[in-house]
Order: C-alpha cells, then structure tokens, then sequence
C-alpha cells in the first residue's frame, strides 16, 4: 500500500496540475486508475497505450500535440528511456504510478509503488481511490480492482450501495467478474477498449461524466456503440472460449490462435477461474509476433515459470505479477518455448 505521504504527495502533484496528460494501460486497471484521477480534479487528458512492453518514444508526440504541464504514467510497468529522457528535455514534471514486480526505477522523477513499501502489489485503480478517496467513484475503483483479479477491502462499501450488481460474499475477485453485473459491465468496458480511437475517445468522454455503472446498461445514444462492440466481440470471445476449454494436457491449457482481435488476457482470466488447479498458456499470433498470457493458481509462481521459460530465447520479453504475467516472441521460437513450458509444469 502507498504511504499516507506518498498520497499526500500525489495529491498535491494533481492539484498543481491545470493540463495534465494521462498515459494509461490499455486495460480496466489502467482506464479506471486514469477516470479516477481525472474525474477527482475534472481537467486533464488521457491517452491509452497499446504498446506492448513498454511505453515508448512514439507516444512523445501526443505532449507536443496537447502540450501539458504534467505528465502522469500509470500501470505502466515499462517506460523507455527514450521516452523519458525526451520529457526531461521540455522540463516536464513526471508522475508515475504502477504496481508490477520490477527493479526500482533510477531517474528524477516521482515514482509510486507499494512493492517498495511493503513488498504489496495492488492494482493501481485501489492506489487511485486511496488517493482521491471520492465515494461516488468506488464502482470505477472496484471494476479495476476484479479486473486485475483483486478483491479489495471497500467492496462491502460498493455492496451496500449495489446490491443489484454485486453478490454477497464473492469467494473471489473472478467470482465478481465472471459472475455478477458489476463483471459484465466491466467486461463491456474491456471490450469497448478494442474499439477504433475514435469510439474509444468517445467512450471516455462518456465515462468522465457518468454518474452510475448502471447507466453504462442502459442502451442509448452514448451507450449505443460501447454495448455494440461487446456484443461484436464476445460473440467471437465464446468461441475462443469453446476451443479453449478442450486444450487441457495434464496440469497445463495451452491455447494458441490468431485473427484479428487481442483477447489472451481475457481468456487466461476466465480460464484460470474454471480451472483454478492448472496453470494457463493463451498464445495469440499477429504476423510474425506471439502475444502470450500465463496465469497460474494460488501456489505456482508464474513469473518465475514465464521467465524460466523464455531464457535462452533470443529477443524475448516478459515479466508481471506471481500468478500473471505476460510474454512476447518470434512466432519461430513458439516451438521451443512450449516445450520448455510444458516440462516446467509437468516437474512442478
């Protein structure tokens, strides 16, 4: 958990701000962290990243197209260096939360993450709310939290309030989003996230200004198009689905595929909630480009297990949380790494 100065801090940084610019993960985590903090001081703009690992270099343009005076990162675990060193240039103060297990960062700018506090590794919508602490925004803060598979100690605040969209006694983060209407509306979120810019801007706009998650369901002129893209793409979403469930080996499901939609992370969530006791392997293919998304039960370290496995692999990337994280490769290595993966599990 952040510090009560590391709040205060925070704070301070958004209050001084007149035209901050929020760089985000493109992810409920990371789209509700931004809502938060923008709705709590009502000025601002935000830009998600779709950059996969880092943020990089290209998104420089977007502050000499908005010209801000802040610069707030959030749920980014990786910033390249180009990137940072080009907002020194234009003596930019840099504001960065995150929360995933990486080395601490060794730059002038303001760095926030609770694994340096506690060794704790919350997702940073709850730092968000910490930080603004503004109640009618409490279902914002949880649709990030059940997002990143966190469950967090204001939810029995969210439940006196929405009984009609929660369920008492959740057993778990995933038994929120996979089994009650606050999920569903998060799962719309996310898919309205893989939207064109235009709709996702849109949607944004919307998302500033709404009062209730209820009125996310509500089919409407500014909700026409957010309910039109979940239902677009969790038509194709089930079908993965379908194929995903008869790729179990043993102790593993690994599931590969392509097509134009990213949807691995979604399909390792919802995998590792009907198979708790497995550990899940979503492989999505762009080009020559493998995506791939691992989660692992309460027991398993997956981050040690992804990192494991892509050792020795030439231009491999990967890192995240002990039961999620994420990897990327030459599709020509896939061979190669899911024999590596298979045996790891199978010893564990």
């Amino acid at each position: 958990m952040l510090t009560q100065k590391q709040i205060n801090e925070i704070r301070e940084h958004l209050e001084k701000s007149q035209n901050p610019l929020f760089f985000f993960d493109n992810d409920n985590d990371g789209l509700c962290s931004f809502l938060l903090l923008r709705r709590f001081i009502d000025r601002g703009k935000g830009v998600a990243i779709k950059s996969f690992p880092d943020l990089n270099e290209s998104y420089f343009r977007r502050i000499r197209e908005l010209n801000p005076d802040y610069v707030f990162i959030l749920d980014k675990p990786d910033v390249s260096k180009e990137f940072i060193d080009r907002v020194k240039e234009v003596n930019l103060p840099l504001v960065w939360i995150d929360h995933h297990i990486v080395e601490k960062p060794e730059n002038e700018f303001d760095y926030y993450n609770p694994l340096f506090n506690d060794g704790k590794t919350e997702p940073v919508s709850y730092l968000c709310y910490n930080v603004t602490k503004n109640k009618e925004d409490i279902w914002l803060a949880l649709i990030g939290c059940i997002s990143d598979c966190y469950l967090p100690d204001f939810y029995d605040r969210f439940y006196e309030d929405y009984k009609e969209l929660g369920k008492k006694n959740p057993k778990s983060a995933f038994d929120l989003l996979f089994d009650s209407e606050i999920g569903r509306i998060a799962r719309i979120l996310d898919f309205a996230l893989k939207d064109t810019t235009t709709n996702v801007v849109k949607m944004i706009k919307f998302l500033m200004k709404v009062k209730s998650p209820i009125d996310i369901l509500e089919e409407n002129s500014r909700t026409k198009q957010i309910l039109k893209r979940f239902s677009e793409i969790n038509s194709k979403y089930q079908l993965l689905m379908e194929k995903a469930r008869n790729q179990i080996k043993g102790k593993l499901v690994y599931f590969q595929y392509g097509g134009p939609l990213s949807l691995s992370a979604n399909i390792s969530n919802q995998l590792i909630y009907e198979f708790p006791n497995k550990v899940i392997v979503v492989v999505y293919i762009k080009g020559d480009v493998a995506n791939i998304s691992l989660r692992s039960y309460k027991d398993v370290d997956v981050r040690k297990l992804t990192l494991d496995a892509i050792s020795g692999i030439e231009g491999a990337s990967g890192g995240g949380h002990k039961n999620a994280t994420g990897a990327k490769m030459s599709v020509s290595d896939l061979p190669r790494f899911k024999d590596k993966i298979e045996k790891l599990v199978n010893n564990l």
